[in-house]
């Protein structure tokens, strides 16, 4: 079965991007409380690649079924979610990329590498990480999930958060009604 691809961020009005963003058809993985462990023997590297056993995953459909049954624990371990088990997966750095951004009507919405939209808000916060000299986005994507943000999305955060630089420098965006530092506050 293919592959739903969805429309250009660039193409879509704040409602159609609120719709996409609505994530129907997840699975209910914060509802299931198996008991049983495994370990999936998959990696989701640092450059968004997802690997089983050593091997890469290439079909995108695949993976983009997987990811849907992501979360990570107070923890920080990974989980790939069943009503039967939970398997550990291991993530090198964030479990998605965003690879595109689009601000519409007061909103930054999100593209990431499995196709699915997200929009900064509260329940979906830009967190700014590294050091001054190497920061670091990431937005919160869902069960515990992050999305980091790959070099051209950064890029394109930091051209909007040009228009909007205070007096003492500091870089941020807004969504939402929400301003989001886009540089590192507490340098690591």
């Amino acid at each position: 079965m293919p592959m739903d691809v969805p429309p250009p961020l660039a193409a879509c009005s704040l409602a159609e991007l609120t719709a996409l963003a609505q994530g129907a058809g997840l699975p209910p993985v914060e509802r299931w409380h198996p008991t049983e462990v495994l370990d999936s023997r998959m990696v989701i590297r640092a450059d968004g690649a997802w690997w089983h056993e050593g091997a890469p995953i290439t079909r995108p459909a695949m993976v983009k079924a997987f990811s849907t049954l992501l979360m990570r624990d107070e923890a920080g371990q990974h989980w790939l979610v069943t009503p039967q088990d939970r398997q550990t997966i291991e993530v090198e750095d964030a479990a998605f990329i965003a690879v595109d951004v689009v601000e519409r009507d007061g909103a930054l919405a999100f593209r990431l590498n499995t196709e699915d939209t997200v929009i900064a808000d509260a329940a979906h916060p830009l967190v700014a990480r590294g050091t001054q000299d190497h920061p670091a986005l990431y937005l919160s994507v869902r069960h515990g999930c992050e999305a980091r943000l790959n070099r051209s999305t950064w890029g394109q955060i930091v051209d909007m958060a040009v228009d909007k630089c205070g007096m003492d420098g500091e870089l941020w965006v807004e969504s939402m009604g929400i301003r989001f530092p886009i540089t590192p506050q507490n340098p690591a």
